[in-house]
Order: C-alpha cells, then sequence, then structure tokens
C-alpha cells in the first residue's frame, strides 16, 4: 500500500483508541481484558491464514523470535502503560510515550547502524514541544510527587518494551518472516504472557456485557490490533522506525480533534500552537530533502562515439 495512506491509517485509528480504552477500563482487570483483546485478534488472523491458505508452521527459532516479539509489543508494552494510567493522567502518558520517537533513533542505531538525519531529530524535538504545549494547562494543574513519578516511569518502560518490539519487527523482516503470520503468533504469545501474568496476580477473569465495553473490544481487536499494527509495521519496514514512529506524536493530535466532536472539548491558545508546532514536525520529518544528482558515468557506445569522433 501506499506509504501515505498507510501513515494516515495508523495516525486515525491509533488516535481513536484512546476513548475506546476508557471503555475497558473500571470493572474488568486490565490484563483481562488486554488477554481479550489480542486473544481475539489472533484468533481472527490465525483463521485469515488458514483461510489463504498461508503457512503457519515454523521452526523453533522463529517461535523464539515470536515469543520476543509478543512479550515486548503485545505484553509488557501495554501491561506497563495501563498500569501507568492507573498514576497519571492521560496528558502525562502522550508525552512519555511520544519518546518512543527518540527510543526509536538510538535502538535503530544500535540493531541496525541507522543513519538518523539531522531533520529527524529537529522534527522529533518540535513533535514532543507540540505535545508539551498541547497538553500544558493539563501539565500545570500536575503535582510531581511519588505517584506522577510512579507513573511516569510505569510508562517509560513500556515505552521501552514498545521500541524494542519495533526493532523485532524490522528484524523479522530482516529474517523473511511473513508479519502476517508473526502478527498472529506475536499476538497469541502476548495474550499467552497477560493470562499468566494475570493469575500469577491472583486476579479472575471478569467480563463485562455492556455494549460499550464489547464494542470497544471488538474495535481494538479488529482496527486497534489486526488492521493498525499491519499498517504500522509495513511503515516500519518502509520508511524506517524513526520516521514511522513519529505517528505516536499524532496521536494526541488526533484525540483532540476527535474528543472536540464527540466529548465537546474546548479549544484553547494551547492546543491550536501545541496542533500547529505538532504539523510543523510531521512535515520536517516525512519531508524528502533534495536529493543530489550524481553523474553516472559514460555508456559503452558513448565513448566508442566519443573514440570515433576522435
Amino acid at each position: 500500500m501506499n506509504n501515505t495512506f498507510l501513515y494516515v491509517i495508523t495516525v486515525f485509528i491509533w488516535g481513536t483508541t484512546w476513548i475506546a480504552i476508557n471503555y475497558q477500563l473500571g470493572d474488568v482487570a486490565p490484563e483481562a481484558s488486554l488477554v481479550y483483546r489480542f486473544g481475539l485478534a489472533a484468533v481472527v488472523l490465525f483463521a485469515y491464514c488458514r483461510f489463504k491458505n498461508l503457512s503457519l508452521k515454523f521452526r523453533a527459532k522463529h517461535h523464539l523470535q515470536f515469543l520476543l516479539f509478543g512479550l515486548t509489543l503485545f505484553g509488557c508494552n501495554y501491561y506497563f502503560l495501563y498500569s501507568a494510567q492507573q498514576h497519571i493522567n492521560s496528558a502525562l502518558t502522550s508525552i512519555a510515550f511520544s519518546m518512543i520517537m527518540f527510543l526509536n533513533v538510538i535502538n535503530a542505531r544500535i540493531w541496525f547502524k541507522t543513519k538518523i538525519t539531522q531533520k529527524t531529530y529537529i522534527g522529533s524535538f518540535l513533535g514532543l514541544a507540540g505535545i508539551i504545549i498541547l497538553f500544558w494547562p493539563q501539565i500545570n494543574d500536575t503535582k510531581l510527587g511519588s505517584e506522577t513519578l510512579l507513573g511516569l516511569t510505569l510508562c517509560f518502560v513500556g515505552t521501552l518494551f514498545a521500541s524494542t518490539g519495533n526493532m523485532v519487527s524490522m528484524k523479522n523482516k530482516l529474517m523473511n518472516i511473513p508479519m502476517m503470520q508473526a502478527n498472529a503468533w506475536g499476538m497469541f504469545y502476548g495474550s499467552v504472557f497477560m493470562t499468566i501474568l494475570l493469575l500469577v496476580q491472583g486476579k479472575s477473569f471478569n467480563f463485562s456485557y455492556t455494549l460499550p465495553y464489547i464494542s470497544s473490544l471488538i474495535y481494538l481487536s479488529i482496527f486497534g490490533s489486526i488492521i493498525a499494527f499491519a499498517s504500522y509495521l509495513t511503515l516500519l519496514n518502509n520508511i524506517g522506525a524513526h520516521k514511522a514512529s513519529y505517528t505516536s506524536v499524532m496521536f494526541p493530535a488526533v484525540a483532540v480533534i476527535i474528543s472536540t466532536i464527540v466529548e465537546g472539548f474546548s479549544w484553547n491558545n494551547y492546543t491550536v500552537v501545541g496542533l500547529l508546532v505538532i504539523l510543523a514536525g510531521n512535515v520536517v520529518v516525512l519531508t524528502r530533502s533534495k536529493s543530489t544528482v550524481i553523474p553516472t558515468e559514460p555508456k559503452l557506445d558513448q565513448i566508442n562515439k566519443l573514440k570515433q569522433a576522435i
């Protein structure tokens, strides 16, 4: 698919999942909700692979890769982020998670020796500054106490796992592992891990038979997990982790717009300036630099003509 389309799909879906996640929090344990979310997504993906006759048989070393993939991107990542939201507000969570831009830059350099341009650094700093401006009223009201520090720490750990999962996905590509099957097995192992974690903590698999919970669960499983991850991970391999991770900066921007329509969010100067700075960073990161034209070597027939002329 076109990279622009993949980028828009990723930003729109994950920008709207913040509202869906709110319906998941409450009576049901977060670990249980994650098991339902990625378990359902894995079942759908396995069924799709069977329908398309895509092989699901892999060697033991591949399953170790899938296990690492599932633990980092579909397990620990979400567990720590959900835990963080119990201690800090969504504004601080958005800011902390946006650090994935810088973590992906560092990890891409360590894992794949990827060279990062100055434009990427400038765009990333603009994105982070835009989020801070966007949520400044909420940040200004936050007291920096032990609860806040704990929440930020949990969020940073979750973001670190997410970035590691991004690198594992790129490694899957280098190992010629099909993405659809990798996502299916990764989500399966992620849900198994969350099941074990839930049981170890002595929590139960309760369920909420309400329309908001069930509809949000289906949306998060099909759109937020299957479609969005497929789009994002494809984008990751197409344009690089350092550029694809800028989508995390755009999520709050989309969330604000959706909140304006659905919840009647009232804009202020910080909202306008923050969104403009985020968009400016987006342009800086994704706009291609003018490439320098390198003269090509003369073709053999041109050389022969030149000799004849001489």
